[in-house]
């Protein structure tokens, strides 16, 4: 990783397009430190054997009721477009992906699962991929740019056909979506059991995304109309051992229309402050998320480097022991020979080789060596000999043993990997606390800021 890498990187991650908000911005850019093929970091955890997934740009919001609670309705009064097709039938029946992009598009299920790749899982329920679609729309309406709304398959009672296993479909994507919102109709449907039945399950792991929304509120009659069949809808969740916590909260909405004034209370504007409370919450731990990561990048390197270290030391240890065992192996054969070749020559001769002190001193050391060695039988002098040489065999083969060392980085691996520490703490970290420092002073001013 080289510096012009972190320079251009930076650089990428410091431009801003026009009319992009703060939020968006923060998730972008925290989405390309990881995603950046050359210095992400993904691409520096995977260098360590750590995997990291990137963060999402966007928030995804499942809708999710009885057949025509309006859930198409909302989606186009949101994005303030008519993007999915509204009536009495059921007009959804598979589920459809609504996301702000650079045109007016329409894709296939095929092509949904390339955009959204986290959601192939779904080609594994069978029949889900032929009723799979994504609208494109260019709105940059509320918090849209940060939304992927799932509209999801009305759902109704008895014999009603599905071609897949919609109950089963929508758990599987209550795994991944970040807000759930339940729209009860008020007009008969309101109690549908597959609905309580799925929404009982999705409140087992994920309550803290659940929101319930008494929708089209405006037709259901007078106030006391209103009334009963909210009672009616909470009496029957309270039914439900997982669905009867204290502080059930049921807001009424309905799509305002100037031509059609109602005197019934439109709260619909809580839904669009829960979206954008997920949204602050997204980018909250998004940023946090960002410097958990940093922290176990950080370790991984410092781990692999005194783990490299620890191992260079080991294999030091294991060439001397090595060497000592060889040096060992090689010296009593040497030493036998010697034995049996100064056994062999006059005293003459190692004198005129080793002087007479030399001679006097090998004399002293040797004496008890050679007396020992000649007091054995000359079958017992075969069997020293040959035990001599076994013992050198073995230790040769031990030294051989101790010569084996483990692999360690080059210096260029372990320069990258310091060039990757320093690029995570330095360029990472510091990017990471502007982010937040812009995050925060959307809400609080410069005053109240110690960074």
């Amino acid at each position: 990783m080289s510096g012009k890498i972190k320079n251009r990187s930076g650089a990428n991650a410091d431009l801003t397009g026009g009319g992009v908000s703060c939020d968006e911005r923060i998730l972008r850019d925290c989405h390309q430190l990881y995603a950046d093929p050359e210095s992400g970091l993904i691409a520096v955890a995977q260098s360590v054997g750590v995997t990291l997934l990137p963060p999402r740009k966007k928030i995804t919001v499942m809708l999710m009721g009885n057949h025509s609670a309006g859930k198409s309705s909302f989606i186009n009064w949101y994005v303030e477009e008519h993007i999915q097709r509204t009536g009495v039938a059921i007009e959804t029946q598979g589920f459809s992906f609504v996301t702000s992009g650079r045109k007016r598009e329409s894709l296939t299920g095929n092509a949904t699962l390339h955009l959204y790749p986290h959601f192939k899982p779904l080609q594994e329920f069978k029949g889900v991929s032929e009723y799979l679609g994504t609208e494109v729309c260019t709105s940059r309406q509320k918090r849209f740019s940060l939304v992927t709304f799932v509209d999801s398959p009305g759902l109704v009672d008895g014999d009603m056909k599905y071609p897949f296993d919609v109950d089963e479909a929508i758990m599987w994507l209550g795994e991944l979506c970040d807000l759930i919102l339940v729209f009860f109709d008020p007009m008969g449907q309101a109690l549908c059991k597959r609905t309580l039945n799925i929404v009982e399950r999705l409140n087992e792991k994920h309550g803290d995304r659940l929101h319930f929304y008494l929708s089209k509120a405006d037709e259901a009659g007078s106030e006391s109309d209103r009334q009963r069949v909210m009672m009616q809808i909470v009496q029957e969740l309270c039914k439900r051992p997982g669905l009867n916590k204290c502080g059930f909260d049921m807001p009424t909405i309905y799509i305002p229309n100037p031509n059609k004034p109602s005197r019934c209370v439109n709260q619909i504007e809580e839904v669009c402050r829960t979206v954008e409370k997920t949204i602050n919450q997204t980018v909250q731990n998004t940023l946090n998320s960002l410097e958990k990561d940093c922290e176990v990048i950080t370790e991984a390197i410092a781990d692999t480097l005194a783990v490299d270290r620890q191992t260079g030391a080991q294999n030091r240890r294991a060439r001397c022991k090595g060497c000592f065992m060889a040096l060992l192996g090689f010296v009593v054969p040497l030493a036998l020979l010697a034995l049996l070749v100064l056994g062999t020559l006059s005293r003459e001769l190692l004198e005129m080789a080793l002087g007479p002190q030399g001679t006097e001193a090998l004399s002293l050391y040797l004496a008890p060596v050679v007396r020992g060695f000649e007091s054995l039988s000359v079958e017992h002098q075969l069997y020293a000999c040959g035990g001599l040489v076994f013992l050198s065999f073995l230790l040769l083969i031990l030294a051989r043993f101790s010569f084996r060392t483990r692999t360690t980085l080059s210096g260029r691996q372990k320069r990258q990997l310091q060039e990757k520490l320093e690029y995570v703490q330095d360029v990472v970290k510091s990017k990471k606390k502007k982010l937040y420092s812009e995050y925060l002073r959307q809400s609080v001013g410069d005053q109240d800021m110690d960074m």
